[in-house]
């Protein structure tokens, strides 16, 4: 299956080796499929150390070898029989946070310029995984997400309609009733099965959202067992806010209300287990900004949050249970647009997925000011332009789940800070149009800001 990431892997290579490349991201994301495909297409020989089965031979020659790189370059070869090539061979460090000691001395293997290096793991800033090393400046870092829609339909076969989406939006032109139809169907199959590349496939190959279900909760059982293993000193409060995101989106304002954990619950006492979630990009969270201008992360107001997962169709099976899918026909109203309840909760989640694949932080506006009724406002995200002008550029986003809606929040937004913005958004399931100075976006075209 093919990844976007791969052309900024591309691009690095054409740099001749001055970095090494960190792929960082979730758990079965893809990392090691790209990066052996990667060093398999695109050298004359790849060198894969996987550290999750590397022995202590390996180990022990990243801690006392380095010193003589010809005898430890001589070495690898030799324990992994693969011969190397001077610029034309990658070594390949897989899972990497379970062995920081070789993450330590890339600084002295891209130095010595030999060959290229590539990385990969997650929760790569949490103590344990850099404690007692130095993080290597020689290193650059990239994150890797789920697939998103366009490389979900590259699975699916359709190399076609994205292309076409794009046009339409740079053009401010609907797509048509045909064809919005035919993107709505791809869009709410991507909406049930996700991006995780394991599901995709299988779901690529038997088009069975059952089997696709089944494989989605082996990998959130992984994300648990993780969980009780890395998450040191705060498995309890990561397990407890993980097991909790079902429920708290599914409120009208999907904040994350701490008190729904334990009564006294305070953000302090919970600040590490949500940074735990977060490093492992298991989640997307969102903070409140309390003003729209150009520095967001200035005006965050850090104890009032989202706590979105990365993954929305991780987050459907998180949702409901197996039997629940089935004898409730979950799928089938979700397919066919008839799911009452719970439908904000998975659209939410899919823009907050697709903005933070776009390259964009996560941040939304909320005042709920008792003494001040047009100050009194929620507005579901927040997203900067790339190119500062004389406004500060900040486009309010609107997330709509039916086609019958209200836009009061976003009126009173754009009367209060009218100077400070760019386009405000709504993302609805109907086609795009633009009106009274709002355009309304149909949910296929969010990749496209």
């Amino acid at each position: 299956m093919e990844r976007k990431i791969y052309q900024r892997m591309l691009q690095w290579k054409a740099e001749g080796g001055r970095t090494a490349l960190l792929i960082d991201g979730a758990r079965r994301v893809g990392k090691t499929y790209v990066a052996r495909e990667f060093g398999q297409r695109e050298y004359r020989s790849c060198l894969f150390i996987d550290f999750n089965r590397a022995g202590r031979d390996v180990r022990t020659l990243f801690d006392e070898g380095l010193e003589d790189l010809d005898t430890f370059f001589a070495t690898l070869s030799a324990l992994y029989n693969v011969r190397l090539y001077r610029r034309e061979s990658l070594v390949v460090l897989d899972e990497v946070q379970l062995f920081p000691r070789a993450r330590a001395a890339i600084k002295y293997l891209v130095e010595d310029g030999r060959f290229d290096f590539l990385e990969t793991g997650s929760l790569m800033s949490i103590k344990q995984n850099v404690q007692d090393i130095l993080i290597p400046s020689e290193e650059e870092h990239v994150k890797m997400f789920p697939m998103d829609f366009e490389e979900f339909l590259w699975a699916m076969g359709n190399e076609t309609l994205m292309p076409l989406v794009r046009d339409r939006f740079t053009a401010r032109q609907a797509l048509g009733q045909a064809l919005h139809r035919k993107a709505m169907d791809l869009f709410r199959q991507y909406m049930i099965v996700g991006g995780m590349p394991q599901v995709v496939d299988d779901f690529a190959r038997n088009r069975d959202y059952a089997r696709a279900d089944r494989v989605k909760r082996t990998i959130l059982d992984l994300y648990r067992a993780d969980i009780a293993k890395h998450a040191a000193g705060c498995e309890t409060r990561v397990r407890a806010i993980f097991e909790e995101i079902p429920s708290q989106l599914a409120r009208h304002e999907k904040r994350f209300y701490l008190s729904s954990l334990k009564k006294e619950a305070r953000l302090r006492d919970y600040r590490d287990a949500f940074f735990w979630l977060d490093d492992a990009m298991v989640v997307n969270t969102c903070y409140n900004s309390t003003e729209p201008n150009v520095g967001l992360n200035l005006n965050s107001e850090r104890t009032t949050l989202k706590c979105y997962m990365a993954d929305t169709g991780l987050l459907l099976s998180h949702a409901f249970d197996e039997k629940a899918l089935v004898a409730q026909g979950i799928y089938p109203q979700l397919l066919f647009d008839r799911l009452e309840i719970n439908r904000g909760m998975l659209v939410e989640n899919i823009v907050a997925q697709m903005l933070v694949a776009c390259g964009h932080k996560l941040y939304f506006y909320s005042n709920s000011s008792r003494q001040d009724a047009a100050s009194r406002m929620e507005i579901d995200f927040l997203v900067a332009g790339s190119i500062l002008g004389a406004r500060h550029n900040i486009s309010p986003i609107e997330v709509k789940s039916g086609k019958n809606y209200t836009l009061v929040s976003l009126r009173k937004f754009m009367a209060k800070y009218r100077e400070m913005l760019q386009t405000p958004y709504v993302v609805h399931p109907k086609d795009m149009r633009e009106e009274n100075g709002i355009v309304y976006l149909p949910y296929y075209m969010v990749p496209c800001l």
